[in-house]
């Protein structure tokens, strides 16, 4: 090992080999898992307080922040790790599997707390900036 790379018990090279691929991809992966969860929570809690769902803004709020957010965080990383780990010789095929799964995961969430009930504030069950093109969330 003349050019100074360095190489652990497993053979692996930690200057830009695998290990590091590896890192890179799960750091990627947290971050965009917690974007998602953050904006997941946010047209939630903003649909809600619009239609006027709930106990009031500090419990949905309270709800969004210490449940929600992690709990749709650790789904999302497990649904990382399992399509990349499913399809690791395969990176396009990988790249959209994760953008299906990651988008399927989150809407699951968003429908599990959707309230499409008609309250006087939303008459038809969804706010007035949903946009009539794109489907209301619920199962």
């Amino acid at each position: 090992m003349d050019d100074g790379e360095s190489v652990d018990s497993g053979g692996l090279v930690d200057n830009g080999g695998p290990v590091e691929g590896r890192r890179l991809r799960g750091g990627l992966g947290a971050a965009v898992g917690l974007a998602l969860a953050v904006a997941a929570a946010l047209l939630l809690g903003r649909s809600w307080s619009a239609c006027d769902v709930g106990v009031n803004d500090a419990a949905n709020s309270g709800f969004l922040l210490w449940l929600f957010i992690p709990g749709l965080w650790a789904s999302l990383l497990f649904a990382w790790v399992a399509v990349g780990a499913l399809l690791a010789g395969r990176p396009l095929l990988r790249a959209v599997a994760l953008a299906v799964t990651l988008l399927g995961v989150v809407w699951c969430a968003v429908s599990l707390g959707w309230e499409g009930a008609a309250t006087p504030a939303c008459p038809g069950g969804l706010p007035r900036w949903w946009p009539g093109f794109v489907p209301a969330p619920g199962l």
